[in-house]
């Protein structure tokens, strides 16, 4: 039998579904080559050998009764650690965290579960989701199977680079700025991030609440729509869900593969396509537009003036919400305590506990935050930064009369050496330069690979209006059959391991 773990997740549950493997032995694969190769990668945090073979039996228990089987059942999942998980330690890659096993689903995860997914563990990220680089995970980072040497994008670093490295065919990320889509596009993989309030958000340890998205990572188009079908839909625990039937993203994402785009408009977004990008990155960018040309698309120039401020905007906004968000980690009611001998007062252990539980870009913004929130500020900052917010959704909204869909780069450079950015968050937070104003909008957008720069993989962008889903996967799996995907070089185990 081929190696599963090269499959698509489409191919695994084909296998699974006729007989042909068992969900055991695509499980074991599975961890066998985690268990080979991550010690290299550090895609995960955790694995749940134990649970994951456990959820694997049962669907073969299913199959074994002739029982109905989801189009993915018995397909092996990572999920970022962002996400709470029953039992199974949930950290958001902070040592403030560290241990804390909940004693509930997020709603992903308790669909993913009802799919018949087999959930191998919790991937690594960026600490309680700040950062583009997952160099600022507690835990130390996860590295590009690319380049070893070279960071897998961020947030979602660790879910990415499980696809790349063949450890995972699907992975679950959260996208507050872009930390499904850049990742996925520095690491050669496809990261969709739904409409906000299109996939539930209970259960997701809050980073910045009008903005946080939980969606699918993937190796390809039609498994990341699969995926986006299953997890998607309105929860009632979740006052921001929204109560619409899910666009048929797996059809869209079939329809796309066939090569046909005829009729559809393609807003290019003139502000994202001059100065700032690296020239690999443009170039791969400009030929894959005219791949899609070729397939019947027709191309328009779109203007979104106010998206340059969308960067400045962004950081006033999610680092206020975090501030407040994050206030509830006190090192009273749960998590991390320091320095409660009995001598000292709640302020003071409340000073210490977050001293030591907080890596250095989350007291970044916790204090950014926190001043942008503070009296006299509110007005001048947060409230400005939120009539930037309303103009961007405008310029969507103007674009979206013109054409279909826009399009863009991911990100407006290649996977960059590990420690080239820490020093200067500015040149750090350039990385979401394309992806944070989809948003402050709150549609949807996906990166799908569409060539290389220097033998690095680069992302093209896709964003579409809200609740129009199904736009983004027609085109980008039509760019996908055109282009075909990428794959690291010479990776396998002996490279690895």
């Amino acid at each position: 039998m081929t190696d599963v773990t090269r499959m698509t997740a489409a191919q695994v549950a084909g296998l699974i579904s006729g007989g042909d493997a068992s969900a055991v032995e695509v499980a074991t694969a599975h961890l066998d080559r985690i268990a080979a190769v991550d010690e290299r990668v550090h895609a995960f945090l955790h694995v749940d050998r134990d649970g994951a073979l456990a959820a694997a039996r049962a669907v073969d228990e299913k199959r074994a009764k002739g029982e109905e089987l989801g189009p993915l059942a018995g397909v092996p999942v990572a999920v970022k650690d962002v996400i709470a998980t029953r039992g199974i330690p949930t950290t958001a890659a902070s040592k403030i965290l560290e241990g804390w096993r909940p004693p509930y689903d997020a709603t992903v995860v308790e669909r993913l579960r009802a799919a018949g997914t087999v959930m191998l563990g919790k991937t690594n990220m960026d600490e309680f989701a700040m950062g583009s680089s997952t160099e600022y995970s507690a835990y130390g980072p996860t590295h590009n199977p690319w380049d070893l040497g070279r960071i897998p994008g961020g947030s979602g670093g660790g879910s990415a680079a499980s696809l790349a490295a063949y450890e995972a065919p699907l992975a679950i990320g959260t996208d507050t700025g872009g930390s499904i889509r850049q990742p996925g596009a520095v690491t050669g993989t496809v990261g969709a991030k739904p409409t906000y309030g299109g996939t539930s958000r209970y259960g997701l340890i809050a980073f910045s609440s009008s903005l946080d998205t939980p969606g699918p990572c993937a190796r390809t188009v039609e498994d990341a729509a699969l995926l986006h079908a299953v997890i998607a839909g309105h929860d009632a625990r979740d006052s921001t869900s929204i109560p619409q039937p899910v666009p048929d993203v797996v059809a869209a994402a079939r329809l796309g593969a066939t090569g046909d785009l005829a009729g559809v408009k393609l807003g290019l977004v003139k502000e994202f396509t001059g100065d700032g990008a690296e020239p690999g990155v443009l170039a791969a960018f400009r030929e894959s537009v005219e791949a899609l040309v070729k397939l019947g698309a027709e191309v328009v120039e779109v203007s979104c003036p106010h998206f340059e401020y969308a960067l400045p905007a962004y950081y006033l906004i999610a680092p206020s919400e975090a501030s407040s968000n994050l206030a509830r980690f006190d090192g009273v009611r749960y998590g991390l305590r320091v320095g409660d001998d009995g001598n000292r007062s709640l302020e003071e252990v409340m000073s210490l506990t977050r001293e030591a539980g907080f890596g250095p870009e989350v007291k970044r913004r916790i204090i950014l935050g926190t001043f942008a929130l503070s009296s006299g500020y509110y007005d001048a900052y947060y409230g400005q930064a939120q009539k930037v917010r309303t103009l961007i959704t405008r310029d969507f909204t103007s674009a979206f009369t013109k054409a279909d869909v826009l399009i863009s780069p991911t990100t407006p450079f290649t996977a960059f050496p590990f420690g080239s950015r820490t020093s200067d968050p500015y040149q750090m937070y350039l990385a979401d330069l394309y992806t944070i104003p989809t948003n402050l909008y709150g549609g949807p957008a996906i990166s799908v690979p569409c060539g290389l720069s220097e033998g690095l993989p680069v992302g093209f962008q896709v964003m579409a209006p809200t609740m129009a889903d199904d736009r983004m996967y027609r085109v980008a799996a039509a760019l996908e059959s055109a282009v075909g995907t990428f794959t690291p070089p010479e990776l396998s185990l002996e490279s690895l391991a």
